[in-house]
């Protein structure tokens, strides 16, 4: 199954999104509050006899609490914004989100064995993507989206490709920092 890391976004964090205007044009597919969440690392195929055991995927992302405890890291908070931009060659709209480093190295350490992450980690919720070739307009970057929140939890979620996007299962969630209060 294709599995990744992400962080969820606070309901009041998708209602500003949700607020978003978003113009009907051919050449792109809007993201839905379904699909919205901060992707910390992307795993790939995984088999599902590597998520249980003392070893499996499951046991290493509960030590990420304690990692970054031992960091001194006493809360996770992401700061969204402060506007939507687009990704070099103009085929993705997202809005940046700060704040989520330590975690991605965190979540990185301690899954080494599922692989090397992406270099360079750079925390992004995706708004649209353009389909084909095409380049998306220029004037959707720009508009603003700020906001921030601390993060309760990293959510396991399995991902299942189709014909109007992915859709996301979160199989396993892990408490951070400053989460649970």
């Amino acid at each position: 199954m294709r599995l990744f890391v992400a962080v969820d976004l606070p309901p009041e964090v998708v209602d500003l999104v949700a607020g978003l205007i978003r113009p009907e044009l051919s050449s792109m597919r809007w993201t839905t509050p379904e699909q919205w969440h901060v992707t910390v690392r992307f795993f790939g195929e995984v088999s599902s006899s590597e998520l249980e055991g003392s070893d499996g995927l499951l046991a290493a992302l509960g030590t990420v609490p304690d990692a970054l405890k031992a960091a001194g890291v006493d809360r996770v908070e992401a700061a969204m914004g402060p506007a939507a931009a687009w990704f070099p060659g103009r085929q993705v709209l997202q809005v940046p989100v700060d704040g989520l480093d330590e975690l991605a190295a965190a979540v990185a350490m301690a899954t080494e064995a599922w692989g090397e992450p992406e270099q360079g980690f750079r925390g992004h919720l995706t708004l649209a993507r353009v389909r084909a070739r095409a380049k998306g307009p220029a004037s959707l970057a720009g508009v603003a989206l700020v906001s921030s929140w601390v993060v309760p939890e990293l959510v396991l979620y399995s991902s299942a490709l189709g014909p109007g996007g992915s859709r996301y299962t979160a199989l396993h969630r892990v408490t951070l920092p400053g989460g649970g209060s």
